[in-house]
């Protein structure tokens, strides 16, 4: 690890003296690469050195405790001694974490897709539940929030609904939130007062650029349509909505909130794009052995990853076990301390994996 750890620091004083050389300057396309692998390597670099210094304390205090000091002055280097030690400890456990691979994603905007599943209306009206609380999320991290597509229900709901979420780090921390979402309550439509249990499905995709995912347009069929509202109502005079239909994989892509096609097609693609990098990526991780993958992951579409128990004010990741009786606040948008646990929980289990 510390031969890496070397390595790291001798490219990073190596991008200091580049990102500070004119002719780099001047070229923004060199400038910008090397920037960005500056930075990356800057917190590995920074906690690496804050290791070498707390090493040097140690040796330097074993080596005065082994000289003729009074004792008042040895127990202050003890106490030091005590401190460095502990301190080193810590520092080896986050330059383990540091060093683990980077997902390549986790800088980007999100694309977040939600779709009422088991428990039709009610399912629908959780689905906008969800919505409320990612956007919520996000606006704590002053992330912008664009609606890419929505299917809107009569009574508030939605049968599905896609979002964009634009900041630095978004998919790193929404990436877990795919699965299946279910919620336990009283519906506002039931008489009886009885508990239904339904469910909602989400997707996170990452946001993909047309440099990193080609799309041939020979293998695109558009068309065309007018603008649908709840009950079916049609919201537009022109044939503003647009639906792309990728051939070779059949995936279909509708929006129309715009009011211009030429902006819901954009839409279109972005989702489209990100759909079809998605199903590049599961299909590249369905070959790698099971034994091998993270024990939490980003979630499968088809797991039921969290419920949210109104009657007891619960709610539960299952991935890791972990129980909060803060489902008002969680719903309100207070989501970094089940992010941070599914983070820590991801880390832990690749980190076991790299020392099997």
């Amino acid at each position: 690890m510390f031969d890496k750890l070397k390595g790291l620091e001798e490219r990073y004083e190596y991008l200091s003296e580049k990102i500070s050389d004119v002719n780099v300057i001047n070229d923004q396309d060199m400038f910008r690469k090397y920037c960005k692998e500056h930075s990356d390597l800057t917190p590995v670099v920074v906690k690496y050195r804050e290791y070498k210094k707390a090493k040097e304390t140690i040796d330097e205090s074993l080596e005065l405790l082994k000289t003729d000091i009074d004792k008042d002055f040895a127990e202050l280097v003890q106490e030091e001694l005590d401190n460095a030690k502990a301190s080193l400890e810590e520092i080896s456990s986050e330059l383990k974490i540091l060093l683990l691979p980077k997902d390549p994603n986790d800088e980007k905007n999100v694309i977040v897709e939600i779709r009422g599943g088991t428990g039709g209306e009610e399912a629908a009206l959780f689905a906008a539940d969800l919505m409320r609380m990612y956007s919520m999320y996000a606006e704590t991290k002053n992330w912008k929030i664009d609606i890419m597509n929505s299917n809107p229900t009569d009574i508030g709901g939605y049968k599905e609904i896609s979002f964009m979420i634009e900041g630095a780090g978004a998919y790193s921390r929404f990436k877990f939130e795919s699965g299946v979402h279910r919620v336990q309550r009283v519906p506002s439509t039931e008489s009886g007062g009885r508990i239904h249990t339904s469910a909602v499905t989400v997707a996170v995709l990452p946001e993909v650029e047309d440099v990193e995912l080609e799309i041939n347009p020979n293998d695109l069929r558009i068309d065309v349509f007018r603008a649908g509202g709840p009950g079916g109502q049609c919201v537009n005079t022109t044939d503003s909505a647009v639906r792309i239909t990728h051939l070779p994989t059949g995936i279909t892509v509708s929006c129309q909130d715009e009011k211009s096609q030429h902006k819901n097609k954009d839409k279109g693609m972005k989702i489209l794009r990100s759909r079809l990098y998605d199903a590049m990526i599961s299909e590249q991780n369905d070959k790698i052995a099971q034994e091998r993958k993270s024990q939490v992951g980003s979630g499968d579409r088809s797991e039921r990853i969290r419920t949210y128990n109104f009657p007891q004010g619960r709610v539960t990741d299952h991935r890791i076990n972990l129980t909060l009786y803060k489902l008002t606040n969680i719903l309100n948008g207070d989501l970094d301390e089940i992010i941070d646990a599914l983070i820590t929980a991801d880390q832990a289990a690749k980190m076991a994996l790299n020392n099997d």
